[in-house]
């Protein structure tokens, strides 16, 4: 169809190749936009070009066939009489970035893991990497402005950056569909940006699995403002939980006759609940965290009885002079689960790491709680007696014998007092419906 010099009510409810049409000279800036989907549908939307304050800026005045031709030339209308008399069509609403921030994450909220950290860590990059544009309207952020923030960190601290970049586009995303900007400025800001050579994601440093027992060692001798610290680091260790999962339990997940911590999935990276054995060393761990703080919910409490701070685990390891993170300790076990023969589905569940394959999903429908327990209690004997050294293999064949029989009193009371009897119907029933209560004490993080 031949384009007309004016737009016509038959030339836009017919035109169907992507681009710009403009309603000509004398329009006042109107133009219809047409563009399509992904999913292939044709989309056109009506929009308005105008100097504001001596900019020029792009309003949006809504979709067709929503808004026809007739009506998008009157808002047009209404619009330019509006700048000619200092007033902006785009009224008040047009919030600055801070308030674009607020509103992404609030959106995301209700999608991401309970009681996790992830609103918290968006917030920290706007905080941080953000300062010059919070308090700019979001429509008037340009890509200049986008680089000047990515610039500084973009190749010393690439993970940060491309965090930074991801979160960026993500509020800007959200103005395009609000309408109250035209478009993403963030990939305008990267192109000006070198390529980095030879950026790789940041792995997590790892001890050899021989240097965990003297790293144990080396932590219960740390003296710390949080005392219950030292020996969550040391759970860690034991049982190849993530950190976060062992600054957040509570004695009501604790299950001592059975051996059994059942981590809620509220409370998991994977969202689905976890049983973990405790072995003897995890065990005499727990004793040592009860005489510690006899009156908490929590296992491992700070000093004001709170969830541990996120950075605390950290400290602990940096005063005992080890060289690795605590998220390391997980590489460490699954090496040496390796090295001694432990099956790799059964390594792979000891980690919680969930099966990508639907096939092996399929045929895991138990989480090898048993063979777990057998790794795990080989592998605490291994970091605290070195006991298993003179194993070249693990032998399955080894079990349990024995294995409650040095626990104390004291931690066999405390679950009359403390710790629920997960193991019966009540009582896990309590574990499931209190899962919500349990994550929210993470997210004082």
């Amino acid at each position: 169809m031949k384009r007309p010099r004016t737009l016509t009510a038959a030339f836009v409810r017919t035109i169907n190749r992507p681009g710009v049409y403009g309603d000509g000279r004398g329009g006042r800036g109107l133009s219809l936009r047409v563009h399509r989907t992904k999913a292939g549908r044709i989309s056109k939307t009506w929009r308005q070009r105008l100097r504001i304050e001596g900019r020029l800026t792009s309003v949006g005045l809504g979709p067709y066939p929503e808004i026809t031709l007739a009506e998008a030339r009157r808002k047009a209308l209404d619009n330019s009489r509006a700048v000619r008399h200092g007033g902006d069509p785009r009224g008040h609403g047009v919030p600055t970035f801070a308030e674009a921030v607020e509103r992404t994450i609030e959106l995301h909220r209700d999608g991401w893991k309970a009681g996790g950290t992830v609103a918290e860590e968006w917030a920290a990059t706007f905080r941080v990497h953000a300062v010059p544009l919070l308090d700019k309207p979001v429509d008037r952020i340009t890509s200049a402005d986008v680089l000047a923030c990515l610039a500084p960190i973009w190749a010393s601290k690439p993970a940060a950056a491309r965090r930074a970049k991801r979160r960026f586009s993500a509020v800007f995303r959200w103005c395009v569909g609000k309408n109250l900007r035209p478009d993403d400025p963030v990939d305008r800001a990267v192109a000006a940006l070198p390529r980095v050579n030879g950026y790789a994601p940041t792995h997590y440093r790892a001890l050899p699995h021989r240097e965990v027992a003297a790293a144990i060692r080396a932590i219960r001798g740390v003296r710390y403002i949080h005392p219950s610290a030292m020996p969550c680091v040391e759970m860690i260790a034991l049982t190849a939980v993530r950190a976060g999962e062992a600054r957040g339990a509570r004695w009501s997940e604790i299950d001592v006759e059975a051996g059994v911590w059942t981590i809620p999935a509220s409370r998991m990276k994977a969202g689905r609940e976890l049983y973990v054995p405790l072995s003897t060393g995890a065990l005499g761990v727990l004793e040592r965290a009860l005489a510690l703080a006899p009156d908490s919910s929590l296992v491992f409490p700070s000093r004001t009885g709170a969830v541990l701070p996120r950075n605390a685990p950290g400290r602990v390891l940096r005063r005992a002079g080890v060289a690795a993170t605590v998220h390391g300790f997980r590489s460490s076990a699954r090496s040496w689960m390796a090295e001694t023969g432990v099956p790799a589905e059964v390594a792979e569940a000891c980690l919680a790491h969930v099966p990508r394959s639907l096939v092996v999903r399929a045929y895991q429908r138990s989480d090898l709680l048993e063979r777990r327990a057998e790794v795990m209690q080989a592998w605490s004997e291994y970091v605290t007696h070195q006991q298993g050294a003179a194993r070249s293999r693990f032998d399955p064949e080894t079990g349990l014998g024995g294995r409650f029989g040095g626990i104390s009193g004291n931690l066999r009371a405390a679950g009359s007092r403390q710790i629920d009897d997960l193991g019966s119907p009540k009582g896990r029933g309590r574990a499931e419906n209190g899962g919500a209560t349990e994550a929210a004490a993470v997210a004082d993080e």
